[in-house]
């Protein structure tokens, strides 16, 4: 048998080795973190990235900058996110769509879900059905029944295919047999332009948008898109309640990290990102825009992930929902 004996310079050595990758573990982050909003400046992706990246700042000894990378509807800063070292400095704000829904709507898509690393929920949007005030119907019920008296004489708009709003309208087709007609427009304000002035039908949008358009009459709020009632019309039931049991098209925004990042390095970003966002005067602030802090924890996200890319997926499917 052989025994092996160190010098006293070798076991130095190898206590001063030992110490370093511990100081290095422990050092993170050592450096600026970069927080990628795939968005313009403005939107709530953007806001949700400068609310972390002070909170994180302020909470992590380092700075953290927001880079708006846009275009080509979020892929783009999607895909840096994605490409990035998976080192725990390069975060990004993932809306669902981009996580749950791009990787169906578009076959040459430069990354995958798998790509990234699921850190939190950030904050949710409660999405509602509304129609002009001219249409005949008080309830859901009511709506379908006139979809299904001439088909695709009842019409929904959105801001282009592929969005929340079109598959939303799609899978209240789906689940209810009835034939609705899409109209898509470039944009949430050309859309809710002709919805108020009567030339659609109809449109799912996220409750911020229309409220005061609801609360002056000219649109009517028949449904809401999550499982449970909204705080801010707690008389307007669910759609779920109307007939159609698990409808649920809610938006989201989350934050993720590269593929691959330690998980060590995973759960620091969840553990202050929880704390940061569960600050009562955040709450608020994301509340007057029409957001819900929903914070979790990271296989929660993942769970969330799987549920919408299985339904909006299908949906893309079955009604051959093809990009602009």
């Amino acid at each position: 048998m052989k025994h092996f004996f160190f010098t006293r310079s070798t076991w130095l050595a190898l206590l001063l080795a030992a110490a370093s990758f511990g100081a290095a573990a422990q050092a993170y982050p050592s450096k600026p973190l970069h927080v990628i909003a795939p968005f313009p400046p403005g939107g709530p992706v953007d806001v949700l990235g400068r609310v972390l990246a002070q909170g994180l700042a302020e909470s992590m000894g380092q700075p953290a900058v927001v880079d708006n990378k846009i275009g080509a509807a979020g892929n783009i800063g999607i895909d840096l996110a994605a490409k990035a070292a998976p080192d725990g400095y390069t975060l990004a704000i993932v809306p669902l769509g981009n996580i749950a829904v791009n990787p169906a709507l578009y076959p040459g898509l430069p990354y995958k879900a798998a790509d990234l690393a699921p850190v939190t929920m950030l904050a949710t949007v409660e999405n509602v059905l509304v129609v002009n005030a001219a249409v005949p119907a008080r309830n859901v019920k009511e709506l379908l029944a006139l979809a299904a008296l001439k088909p695709d004489s009842v019409s929904f708009a959105s801001p282009g295919a592929g969005s929340q709003a079109h598959l939303a309208g799609e899978l209240l087709a789906l689940n209810s047999g009835v034939q609705l007609l899409h109209v898509p427009y470039k944009g949430i304000g050309p859309a809710l332009n002709d919805l108020l002035g009567g030339q659609v039908s109809m449109m799912f949008a996220q409750m911020s948008s229309v409220l005061p358009h609801i609360k002056s009459g000219k649109l009517r709020a028949l449904g809401v898109a999550s499982l449970k009632r909204s705080p801010l019309m707690p008389e307007t039931p669910t759609i779920a309640e109307q007939g159609l049991p698990r409808f649920e098209a809610v938006s989201w925004y989350a934050l993720m990290v590269p593929a691959g990042t330690p998980r060590t390095v995973v759960d620091k970003l969840n553990t202050e990102t929880v704390k940061l966002f569960a600050r009562p005067e955040l709450k608020e602030k994301l509340a007057a825009l029409g957001m819900d802090a929903a914070t979790g924890k990271p296989a929660e996200l993942a769970a969330a992930i799987q549920a919408d890319t299985v339904r909006w997926t299908e949906v893309i499917r079955q009604k051959n929902i093809k990009p602009e």
